[in-house]
């Protein structure tokens, strides 16, 4: 069976590269291979996601979905070094590239793991993704359904989807599925992608600054 970006345990030669990308406001080089997602050069998707999301700054625990050879988890790392960001795929090679990639940029925030291994007690301010659309509408909506509830109260999600790959159908699909405090909306469309934002709504109660009579 032929590998995919989305197979566990790629079976095909890796073949190495370098590859000049600007992640984080920087230039660095990274390290990427065959058998892991667009290994050629930074997805124009991941791109469109980073032009277009606003970059974190406030710290907190942040995940990236399917981090590939890891671009979304250094640049979010690297806009803000106090975050904890965690790079999740179910590719070995993809998490050995982004350990790799992390360590040579000195994005110390990330944290490497497969989907099992990220704490049933971690929840996140911030997710990240450019999802894993050829993976099947049944396994896409699994793997959202599994990460999204795990935003906190007042956490926002930043995917990118190709438009004529269904971005407008996952969109309400989002909506129908997720529970009642977590709003989707569409944030940016450029070229031939939208940037959907899911957020969750912050609903404790204000403090009261009135001043007395």
């Amino acid at each position: 069976m032929a590998d995919h970006y989305f197979s566990a345990h790629p079976t095909s030669t890796p073949h190495p590269r370098v590859v000049d990308v600007s992640l984080g406001g920087r230039q660095v080089h990274v390290t990427t291979s065959a058998g892991v997602f667009s290994p050629e050069r930074l997805d124009p998707g991941t791109s469109v996601l980073l032009a277009e999301a606003p970059a974190p700054t406030g710290g907190g625990t942040l995940l990236d979905i399917g981090c590939g050879w890891g671009p979304i988890a250094l640049h979010l790392a690297l806009c803000d070094p106090t975050a904890t960001v965690y790079a999740v795929d179910v590719n070995d090679r993809a998490r050995e590239l982004t350990r790799r990639n992390a360590a040579s940029v000195s994005a110390t925030g990330v944290i490497t793991a497969a989907p099992d291994e990220v704490p049933d007690t971690v929840n996140f301010d911030e997710i990240w993704s450019n999802p894993p659309i050829h993976i099947g509408k049944d396994a896409l909506h699994d793997i959202l359904l599994r990460w999204l509830p795990r935003l906190v109260v007042g956490g926002h999600a930043w995917l990118v989807v190709q438009k004529h790959l269904g971005s407008d159908s996952l969109a309400r699909w989002l909506s129908q599925s997720l529970p009642d405090d977590f709003t989707v909306e569409r944030a940016a469309s450029k070229k031939a992608f939208r940037v959907l934002h899911v957020s969750r709504a912050d609903d404790r109660p204000r403090a009261d600054i009135s001043h007395p009579a």
